[in-house]
């Protein structure tokens, strides 16, 4: 996937340290040993923080909550391998994700740079307070230099399963202080992209996406040609996702979880790709890019990202630049590199 996406050569994440956040489940050191061997990549350097009373407790069966946890570890230890890995682990409740957001940028140990959150739900399934609650812990991480990246959802424009007619943006993704992230079916021949489309397999699992209805229009945003939400009375709003990366499960990324190897996908695994390629990338610049969405917005079509502009999750449909589906499109990480 790095080689595809053209991630900066020579920069490994050294220097840098991604906070990862769980909420459930856990990982096996035997099972990741045998992963990074098999791919010839040193193991990267791990730490498991408690938070909550929660801690790293798999369950043994790869179809549960150990999944989503191993996935985050592989793919952005695959991506990043210089970079520290610190998971911390805090319960599955609002409180626990608030909890585990500020123990993980208020980290003066570890000081994670980037943050990388697979987890997520519907923003009409959290209190308004809490939601606000959230984005104030992501204002801090900005001004703390803090990139955070998040999964956009797996379940198209209703954000729901089964599919419903009222569309709905995944929280935290929606926040407008967090990369969110979406999802693209991407298809490789010879060791390049033969063709990159919005993930839908038309029967539930899409990569989310549209508009907040609680969140403004960021000012970041404001010339991206960002809808109105397709609910009925069209609201404005934050435009869901920033950016994406291969989500398809059929074209997906190999784990090794309770002792079984599988392909899997969803932008649960783009949260923590765009995490180690930000680890790259402030490599490469030594120094944080942090709250790069004004950065990447400014970049203007076509520099530094791949533009999807074929399918739909739904309600949206790809288009020539930013849309609500694969935001700005899939990484050119080289060409990133130079832009910033």
């Amino acid at each position: 996937m790095t080689a595809l996406y053209n991630f900066p050569k020579g920069f490994d994440g050294k220097g840098q340290t991604i906070a990862i956040l769980e909420f459930g489940g856990g990982y096996r050191a035997a099972d990741l040993n045998r992963y990074f061997a098999k791919l010839g990549i040193k193991p990267p350097s791990l730490v498991a923080v408690s938070v909550g009373g929660a801690h790293n407790a798999p369950t043994g069966k790869p179809d549960s909550a150990d999944g989503e946890v191993v996935l985050d570890i592989e793919v952005a230890g695959a991506v990043a391998p210089g970079a520290q890995l610190v998971v911390y682990f805090a319960p599955n409740t609002d409180d626990g994700f608030i909890n585990a957001l500020y123990a993980a940028i208020h980290d003066n140990l570890r000081r994670p740079s980037i943050v990388s959150i697979s987890w997520g739900s519907r923003e009409k399934d959290s209190t308004l307070q809490s939601l606000k609650d959230y984005d104030a812990a992501c204002i801090d991480a900005a001004a703390l230099g803090i990139t955070i990246c998040a999964s956009a959802g797996d379940h198209g424009s209703s954000d729901t399963d089964p599919p419903g007619t009222r569309t709905n943006v995944d929280f935290p993704a929606s926040s407008p202080h967090v990369l969110a992230c979406g999802g693209t079916r991407l298809e490789a021949r010879n060791g390049a992209i033969a063709a990159e489309t919005v993930w839908n397999t038309h029967d539930g699992w899409a990569t989310g996406g549209g508009v907040s209805e609680i969140f403004k229009l960021p000012d970041y945003q404001k010339s991206a040609g960002v809808p109105k939400s397709a609910n009925p009375g069209g609201k404005a709003g934050r435009g869901v996702p920033d950016v994406a990366g291969n989500g398809d499960s059929a074209t997906g990324y190999r784990i090794l979880v309770d002792g079984v190897s599988s392909v899997v996908g969803g932008t649960s695994a783009v949260a923590p790709l765009w995490a180690g390629l930000v680890a790259r990338l402030n490599q490469a610049k030594g120094a944080r890019l942090g709250f790069l969405h004004p950065k990447l917005y400014a970049l203007g079509a076509g520099k530094g990202f791949l533009d999807i502009v074929q399918g739909d999750n739904g309600a949206y449909k790809a288009k020539a630049g930013w849309d609500p589906c694969t935001g700005l499109g899939s990484p050119d990480g080289e060409a990133l590199r130079k832009a910033l």
